[in-house]
Parts: C-alpha cells; structure tokens; sequence
C-alpha cells in the first residue's frame, strides 16, 4: 500500500466530511492522439488496452504508457486542503508584525463564509502532518468527461440541479425539468474548477473512486 497526496478544495473537503462525496475525476496529463480516441472507446474494448505496471493502472495507447499518478486500489491519498495556523493571541486587525504563538491549525472547510482571505495558506503547501482526511481507493478508471453517470455525478458531491428547461450543454428537457440534474451540477463544479469550455472539451479523465479511512 502506498500514499500519496491530492487536493481539494474548501467545498468538496465539506462534502468529504459529510460522507457525500466518494467519487473525485482529474484530467489524464497526456491525452491521448485522436486518431487513438475514439468518441465512445470504453476501457478494456477498442484502442485500451490495460496493464499492470508496479500495482498500478495503466492505459496504453500508440502515444505511449501512461500509470495512474493517484495509484491502484488499497492505496491510501491523503488530503490537502487551505489551513492557516491561529496563534493563541491571535487578532484578525493585529499588525502581522506582532509576534504570536501558533496555538491551533484552522482549515477553511471549516469556516464558510470566513473573511480572512489572503491569510489562507495554499493546500499545495500542507504538510502530510496537517492533514486530517485519508481516503482509501476502491476502483480506478479511465472515461470521458461527459460519460459520466448520474449516479457517479452524486458521488461526486454535488445537489442535483432541477432547472427550468434545458442546460443545453448535456441534456434533453422532460416536462420542462433537466433530464441528468446530478450530471448538471457536476458540469457547472467541473468548470468553476477547470474554467469555462474545459466541459466541452470533454477530456479523458482517471475517475477515482473511494472511502474514507
């Protein structure tokens, strides 16, 4: 078993504390050549073909081998997060001049709606000690974006979005209601995260799935 680190950010690390997330996606680094990608290529069938290299998954394409950078499951991925350390004498308007004592590790899942701003430090710079959420991985995949199921898109945290009509990014309109709300929701999360167009460039992406240790 080994560990290794990911991100999140202060939203999904509430919905990992409240057991409503269980699923996290993340854009392969190298995307496969088109001519090597197809639309609708499923892991296993055509242009996959998968293997084991040091216990973790692994897609071949004619670009080359690409592993898992998250690992295989019963691996264990610890989580960063923003955190600032709350001195005991701690006051918000102090001059940062005055010396304090580190008393305490706040994180900013903890605080929504908090005012401090620019005094959150980056979860790219927690330390493996800091952190406070271990997940244990169940199932690694690769797929398209936008194959992503309903019940996946719950998985991965998000209210479903019933609205009026239609997004007209993924869906047919019943009734006046979004056919996939869950899948909805994840796409709007998707681009807050990854910026407006990175949904409809519906990447190959590893889908992780797993449990909190």
């Amino acid at each position: 078993m080994k560990s290794r680190p990911i991100l999140f950010s202060a939203p999904m690390v509430r919905a990992l504390l409240a057991g409503t997330k269980t699923q996290t996606r993340r854009v392969v680094k190298v995307q496969p050549h088109a001519s090597h990608n197809p639309q609708h290529a499923e892991p296993r069938s055509a242009g996959w073909v998968w293997m084991a290299h040091d216990d973790r998954p692994t897609y071949s394409f004619a670009t080359g081998d690409f592993r898992c950078p998250y690992g295989a499951p019963g691996d264990q991925l610890w989580v960063r997060e923003s955190f600032i350390h709350e001195p005991a004498d701690y006051v918000w308007e102090a001059s940062v001049s005055i010396p304090c004592r580190p008393a305490s590790t706040v994180y900013r899942a903890d605080c929504k709606g908090d005012s401090r701003g620019a005094g959150w430090t980056s979860p790219m710079f927690m330390p493996r000690s800091l952190s406070r959420i271990t997940l244990e991985l169940t199932d690694v995949r690769v797929e398209r974006l936008q194959d992503i199921s309903e019940a996946d898109a719950l998985a991965e945290g998000v209210t479903p979005k019933w609205e009026p009509g239609c997004s007209g990014r993924l869906m047919e309109a019943i009734g006046g209601f979004s056919f996939r709300p869950a899948a909805s929701a994840y796409a709007d999360l998707w681009e807050q995260i990854n910026g407006a167009g990175s949904w409809d460039a519906n990447p190959w992406v590893w889908a992780l799935s797993f449990k909190r240790v």
